[in-house]
């Protein structure tokens, strides 16, 4: 019986030693959640990746515009003649070309590059496989006017698909100029460098192609970073970008657009476009 006792006292104390230590660990962690609610908490746990850069390479044409421009509505019925397209970039991966081109897709434009360190994995998926299914498509560039010179960009650009040839079905390239999501919008050059630095691209890219690039921007950027430059209108057809139900106010020199981004959640693919003109335009767009 002693004996009895002996082992039940100490299964008493051994149940109370767990109960304090789950006691205590309760309490730790109702301690700790409540830390990690507080303002600043997730500074003080470290850094917060949702603020973080993205990854080099990872630019896609309009990444800024919701949160610098934000986004309204579907555009209204056009009053005149406007065909569907897309642009692309490594964000879709294997793009279904068959999808797009039976839901009324008629062209589409792909990132081949970016500054001049970064090529699209899924270039030639996506280039070559809009070609097949009837598309008339074209290659876009992603502008870092902080890293290499808009010469040197435009030369890897041309290097890396961005060419152009006469056969009716391919666009003239596409300098994208935008925000920098990868630190000052407009990537620490003045409104005179960023405008020398396009006018470096856009001749460069004439010389190698024998086509005027076209230029695709959002205003509300273009006269933050450009003082509204009037310069390039004559020459290079704009593509804007204005998530809204009309396009807008255009840039400064240009009378007229020639293609509108509207939006970036597509039902098959997020980014789409709209040709000011029927697909005859296009196509004289693809002749030069």
């Amino acid at each position: 019986m002693p004996l009895h006792r002996h082992r039940s006292g100490t299964s008493r104390r051994s149940g109370t030693s767990r109960r304090s230590r789950l006691t205590v660990g309760g309490t730790l962690l109702a301690a700790l959640t409540l830390l990690l609610t507080l303002p600043g908490a997730a500074t003080a746990a470290g850094p917060d990746t949702a603020d973080a850069p993205p990854a080099r390479g990872t630019a896609r044409m309009g990444q800024g515009v919701i949160e610098h421009d934000g986004q309204g509505g579907l555009p209204r019925d056009p009053r005149v003649v406007q065909t569907e397209g897309v642009d692309v970039s490594s964000h879709q991966g294997n793009v279904a070309w068959q999808t797009l081109w039976n839901s009324g897709v008629k062209w589409a434009y792909v990132k081949a590059t970016e500054g001049t360190y970064y090529k699209n994995p899924y270039f030639a998926q996506q280039y070559n496989g809009s070609y097949n299914v009837g598309m008339i498509r074209g290659a876009y560039h992603f502008a870092t006017p902080n890293t290499a010179s808009g010469a040197a960009q435009a030369n890897y650009f041309v290097d890396n698909g961005g060419g152009w040839s006469r056969d009716g079905r391919t666009l003239p390239g596409v300098l994208d100029i935008e925000w920098n999501p990868y630190g000052a919008q407009c990537y620490g050059l003045s409104q005179a460098a960023m405008v020398n630095w396009i006018r470096d691209f856009t001749t460069t890219y004439r010389a190698r192609t024998g086509r005027d690039a076209v230029i695709y921007t959002a205003t509300s950027w273009w006269k933050d970073c450009t003082g509204n430059n009037a310069s390039f209108g004559a020459v290079n057809p704009l593509w804007v970008a204005r998530y809204n139900t009309t396009v807008g106010e255009l840039p400064a020199g240009w009378p007229v657009h020639t293609m509108w981004q509207y939006t970036s959640t597509g039902p098959t693919v997020g980014d789409h476009n709209r040709f000011n003109g029927a697909l005859d335009r296009v196509q004289a767009l693809a002749n030069g």
